[in-house]
């Protein structure tokens, strides 16, 4: 059976989509087959991040309804083949009960080794669907105070999760020298163990503008993290990156 993991954040501008995209992509690079399925119904940007908004003509919704199998709606990236995007509706009318999002990860944990479910930021109906059918859930932050304060408040609502983790995204020298901080104190405030650090790479918002997710060279800061903690997800043993 495959594995669900849940990607959330307390507050939007983490970069959680682009780390959804990113890890999908490393994932899939390691040979496991992998779903990113975005669960932000009526506000979704995972297929802009894969550059795949052409090719996903089907969404979830589709599947819940029985207009579609699993296996059609979900698209096989065009350059990844062990990437694939199961998109959110359009339009915040296609509503999904919790009933409904398990009878559909039961199935994805049929036909995927991993699946990324991309939760909308914040703690509403989105969070709640993907969290309660996860079995594991990564907490997206940066280092800004107000964003660590949003991860722990979304850490409460998860308190009785068994496997919680923290990446701390976007992570800049500079500003954690002048906020007089390390990662120690990012995950004593969120109060989670890390599961990895991404730096803030430049051309990252330029690249998944593009669609890009597999064109990042080899030194490429959040290529090199994202790949790292695709690992550790597999179940190796990766030391962090040195920032």
């Amino acid at each position: 059976m495959g594995q669900v993991i849940a990607v959330v954040s307390g507050k939007g501008g983490t970069g959680k989509t682009s780390f959804t995209a990113l890890t999908g992509a490393a994932l899939s690079q390691l040979g496991r087959r992998t779903l990113v399925l975005d669960c932000d119904v009526g506000l979704r940007d995972l297929d802009l991040a894969l550059g795949m908004t052409d090719r996903a003509l089907m969404d979830f919704s589709d599947v819940v309804a029985g207009r579609a199998t699993l296996e059609e709606a979900a698209v096989r990236h065009h350059r990844l083949s062990n990437l694939y995007l199961l998109t959110a509706p359009l339009t915040t009318e296609a509503s999904l009960s919790m009933e409904s999002m398990r009878a559909l990860l039961e199935q994805v944990r049929e036909q995927y080794e991993y699946c990324l479910l991309d939760a909308g930021a914040g703690l509403g109906e989105s969070f709640r669907l993907a969290t309660a059918n996860a079995d594991r859930v990564i907490v997206v932050s940066t280092t800004e105070p107000s964003c660590l304060r949003d991860a722990q408040r979304t850490v409460m609502e998860l308190h009785d999760f068994p496997a919680l983790h923290l990446v701390v995204n976007r992570l800049r020298r500079k500003l954690l020298k002048s906020l007089r901080a390390n990662i120690d104190d990012a995950m004593d405030t969120a109060g989670l163990p890390l599961l990895g650090v991404i730096p803030e790479d430049e051309d990252l918002p330029s690249l998944l503008g593009r669609g890009m997710v597999d064109g990042f060279g080899y030194y490429s800061p959040a290529k090199r993290a994202t790949k790292n903690i695709a690992r550790r997800i597999c179940g190796e043993k990766v030391p962090l990156m040195k920032i």
